[in-house]
């Protein structure tokens, strides 16, 4: 009886579990029924107000380069009036800053764009990661760092979304911007003046920006010094950091010097002393800037002076520099070989274009991603490219390349230069410290002083061709700074010190370019240097008067010269004598080989832009009326008719007619010009 009791309970007990597991069960899908549209509709409500923030991102991003492209049009018609008018006062890059400055006022001021930013103060981890996972309600989203923001300015974060989206990244500037300019300084680079100043250039570009970097350096560490002694400095600055400084603002740009220089036509030297030394610092201290990075020695504290870490730095300097070079001219020497075996291609001169233009890009992007400098590879790329491949290149692609780069580097430097304008007022972390600021501008200038008179002192002894006192004047206040220290400068501007910098040099640019750069007209007239100098006549005519100029370059590359005249170029291009005749007859296979049918052809053709640089004995001969003037392999002149000194005096006038392999030039010269020897008195 009790069994069957306890059985009967046991089922109802059962019973009862069912029903209450089928009533939950009910209830649940009931309630989930119900749920589940009002998910669907806020996860589609989420969808729409994600779209809708995508469109007005796209719109803003729009409008964004919608302003530059504004500034760089204003730019230019601007442009077109100040040369209309003559109007030399202001540079392109100047008025380009100017309207920068004008747009970042209102975007700072006037603008304001309200951004969607919720602060969260309870997060603690030990570093800053470039990117962050934030679980919102249950959902990942995937963040990455811009930075950090001062506590005091977290209220204009929020309301400053225009500034933001306005401030490029960096990387921009030196894979995009930087390329096409350092490019086509040495696409365009006039190698017979570079080469006949090679000596003096080397020097300034090398020795004094090195000179210079170490006097900013060391005069920047005194005033950092007396600032921490004053309570005037708000965060560390090193040594190191003094001499980075010096390094990045050693970097001449006086972009607005030579487009005034070219204008008027000044004498040819001094536009090569100054425009070799501009392409070449800049590839220097940007190698530097790096080495100066890398400094670390051993221990916790990487500020400390240690002389094996010093000559680490200096064997990075070498070794990058180096390694850059030769990364350049052998991306340019693969271009030329590409150019010579594809004849075929100059029928196509898009395509050929597009290789050229690829190739010569690509070197700056390998270099970077070897551990190079692309600044350096990408100019010497330049340079072998304008030597070697120009010559196998079809007429209209000869064209297309010069317009093309000349196009690119005339839109990036505007821009570049009005995007400093507007980051005066739209970076957002600018440290103005006026202390620092006039130890900069008066460290710069005797920096620059440094470099230009020492140098320029024991140039001239060894020089022929004396560097006057005016032209180093002139080169002392042409040391303008431009795009290169800009681009170093906004590169990096993490720490206290960089942002210091990158403020400081802001300020430095702008002052250089306006009061140098437009002072440019008045400094030539004070220093009565010469302008509206014919190149071609100068050194056609005058490069046979000064023929004792031959030895300064032909010491240092004639061995160079005949080795590429009678080598390379046949190798590389299709110009230049066959190699036929300038290899041993035991290699004539090898030498009709490697020679061109079109070499042939052009054997009786002068070719080379360097031959009248370097020549050899009975290459030259001038003919004025019956006496007639010749140079042999020492660069001596022999004359029949005239004494010398009658002779060079009576070169001053009428026409002349140059003789040079068999090439006959006649070159008329204006009657109304006065002897060359004249202007070396003034």
């Amino acid at each position: 009886m009790l069994t069957k009791t306890s059985v009967d309970g046991s089922l109802r007990a059962l019973r009862t579990l069912r029903l209450l597991v089928l009533v939950s069960l009910c209830v649940f899908i009931s309630v989930s029924a119900a749920s589940s549209p009002a998910q669907e509709e806020d996860s589609a409500m989420e969808n729409i107000v994600t779209e809708k923030k995508a469109e007005e991102s796209h719109r803003q991003d729009s409008a964004d380069l919608l302003i530059f492209i504004l500034l760089l049009t204003l730019t230019i018609l601007t442009i077109w009036l100040f040369k209309h008018r003559r109007f030399r006062f202001l540079h392109e890059t100047g008025l380009a800053m100017i309207y920068g400055l004008i747009v970042g006022v209102i975007l700072r001021y006037a603008v304001q764009v309200p951004r969607d930013t919720i602060v969260v103060s309870a997060c603690f981890v030990n570093s800053s990661p470039a990117t962050m996972l934030v679980n919102v309600s249950g959902k990942f989203y995937e963040y990455t760092l811009k930075g950090e923001i001062n506590a005091n300015e977290l209220n204009d974060v929020k309301d400053n979304e225009m500034l933001r989206k306005v401030t490029f990244d960096p990387e921009v500037f030196f894979n995009i911007l930087l390329p096409p300019i350092i490019f086509h300084a040495g696409y365009s680079l006039k190698r017979r003046h570079f080469f006949r100043n090679m000596g003096s250039i080397l020097a300034y570009a090398f020795v004094g920006t090195v000179i210079s970097c170490f006097v900013i350096g060391l005069l920047m560490y005194g005033c950092v010094t007396l600032m921490k002694h004053l309570g005037k400095m708000g965060g560390d600055f090193f040594f190191t950091d003094c001499l980075f400084f010096g390094a990045i603002v050693s970097a001449t740009d006086p972009v607005t010097v030579l487009a005034i220089f070219h204008e008027l036509q000044v004498d040819v030297d001094l536009y090569a002393l100054l425009f070799g030394e501009s392409v070449l610092n800049d590839a220097v201290a940007v190698v530097l800037s790096s080495s100066i990075v890398a400094y670390q020695p051993q221990g916790d504290n990487s500020h400390t002076f240690e002389a094996m870490a010093l000559l680490k730095s200096l064997g990075m300097f070498l070794g990058v520099f180096s390694g850059s070079f030769s990364l350049g001219v052998a991306t340019g020497i693969v271009t030329a070989l590409i150019s010579f075996l594809f004849t075929k291609l100059r029928d196509f001169q898009l395509l050929e274009t597009a290789l050229f233009f690829l190739m010569s890009w690509s070197t700056f992007l390998l270099a970077e991603a070897c551990g190079f400098t692309g600044v350096v590879a990408v100019l010497f790329c330049g340079i072998t490219q304008a030597h070697y491949t120009f010559n196998n290149l079809s007429p209209e692609s000869q064209d297309r390349t010069k317009q093309l780069f000349e196009l690119l580097n005339f839109l990036a430097e505007n821009f570049i230069f009005s995007y400093m304008g507007l980051t005066l007022f739209t970076f957002q972390n600018h440290i103005f410290n006026p202390m620092f600021i006039v130890g900069a501008f008066l460290a710069v200038f005797v920096g620059r002083a440094a470099n230009i008179y020492p140098l320029s002192l024991l140039l001239n002894l060894g020089r022929r061709n004396k560097i006057r006192s005016n032209f180093q004047h002139m080169m002392m206040f042409a040391g303008l700074r431009g795009a290169m220290t800009f681009a170093l400068s906004i590169r990096d501007t993490a720490t206290y010190a960089r942002q210091m910098m990158f403020s400081t040099n802001l300020l430095v640019v702008f002052f250089t370019v306006w009061v140098c750069g437009g002072g440019t007209t008045q400094m030539l007239s004070c220093q009565r240097i010469r302008v509206g100098v014919d190149s071609d006549q100068e050194n056609s005519v005058n490069g046979l008067e000064r023929r004792s100029t031959k030895q300064e370059s032909a010491w240092l590359f004639r061995i160079w010269y005949n080795f590429d005249h009678n080598y390379l170029k046949p190798i590389l291009t299709h110009s230049g004598p066959p190699l036929t005749t300038t290899l041993p007859p035991c290699c004539g296979p090898l030498a009709r080989f490697l020679t061109s049918p079109q070499a042939y052809e052009n054997e009786c053709q002068l070719k080379d832009d360097d031959s009248d640089l370097i020549l050899t004995d009975g290459d030259i001969s001038l003919t004025y009326g019956d006496i007639t003037v010749s140079t042999d392999a020492t660069g001596a002149r022999t004359s029949g008719g005239l004494a010398t000194d009658d002779l060079d005096r009576e070169l001053a006038y009428g026409d002349h007619e140059l003789v040079m392999r068999g090439t006959r030039l006649v070159l008329p010269m204006d009657d109304s010009e006065p002897p060359f020897t004249d202007h070396l008195r003034m």
